[in-house]
């Protein structure tokens, strides 16, 4: 049996009706800022992808139901009980569908579901990747990224992250990787890493004719597009770069692993860098969903 999908009634009509629709993840509001940041930039980057032309689709599983498109109440809930929500990847799915459980979609989540809705555009801050160290440590955000037909806008993969394994397993799998008016990895808080990409566009348009030949005329899988942080919003490369180490390190000390070891990353660079890197994730997500709105428009264009 198909997964049964709960379209709010604007998604379900822009989807029928063929215009532009963005999908933005849940975790970022559950998991990936702190109360009440987190529904402040929830509902921020809904409109930021209005103004844009598109219509937004925050994704979450509710009650057992996979939700596409959620209306403030839900999104308010989701933010309010933060890190007391349950975390959803691609694999969790079926248990949270089956026992009728509430949970915050991640990327791999996002992008399973938004593909089923038939959404080709998402929008989120950073994907994850392969994590420091243990390199067998991998998100499944790659794997799902890999499979699904949908184009990612995002600043990058999380700078937490092994950034140049993360860039390698990227093309092991077989994603494109695109920069948008970028020649390299942004590594998030900022917009350089220093790793060259191979493939680079400056606008919607081509970006889209690209996504176009990627799933109808080959039937590939997703695009990761590289969209750096912009410049007044990133932060300072050498400030980020220690407080990311002292992180890790408290990380380290208290045996955190798993899914919780990046909201537990991102809520100490919060708290040792001052808040900078809360106001930093906010800019790169509210950029993100701006790019994302204008591809999604220019699919439905071209």
């Amino acid at each position: 049996m198909a997964l049964a999908l709960l379209l709010s009634p604007e998604v379900a009509d822009a989807c029928a009706a063929g215009r532009p629709v963005v999908a933005l993840e849940s975790t970022l509001v559950a998991h990936g800022l702190p109360w009440p940041d987190n529904l402040v930039v929830g509902r921020e980057l809904e409109a930021r992808v209005r103004a844009g032309g598109a219509v937004p689709a925050t994704i979450a599983v509710i009650s057992g139901r996979a939700c596409v498109g959620l209306d403030d109440a839900q999104l308010a809930r989701l933010a309010e009980e933060g890190p007391r929500v349950a975390k959803a990847g691609a694999t969790d799915l079926a248990v949270h569908l089956a026992r009728g459980t509430t949970a915050a979609t991640t990327v791999s989540a996002t992008c399973a579901i938004a593909a089923r809705a038939g959404i080709r555009v998402f929008a989120t801050g950073g994907i994850g990747g392969v994590h420091r160290g243990d390199a067998m440590d991998i998100s499944h955000d790659l794997v799902a990224l890999a499979r699904a037909p949908i184009a990612v806008v995002s600043a990058g993969a999380k700078a937490i992250l092994d950034l140049p394994r993360t860039l390698e397993a990227l093309e092991t799998l077989g994603v494109l990787v695109v920069g948008y008016r970028t020649r390299e990895l942004p590594a998030f808080y900022t917009p350089s890493s220093g790793l060259a990409l191979e493939h680079h566009t400056e606008t919607p348009a081509e970006l889209a004719a690209i996504c176009h030949a990627r799933w109808d005329d080959l039937g590939g899988g997703g695009v990761l597009v590289c969209n750096p942080i912009p410049a007044d919003g990133a932060l300072d490369a050498h400030v980020i770069d220690a407080a990311i180490t002292d992180a890790l390190g408290r990380a380290a000390a208290g045996g955190v692993l798993g899914k919780r070891l990046t909201p537990f990353l991102l809520a100490q660079l919060a708290a040792i860098t001052g808040g900078a890197s809360i106001r930093a994730n906010r800019a790169l997500a509210l950029h993100d969903a701006e790019v994302a709105a204008a591809l999604a428009v220019a699919l439905t264009k071209s």
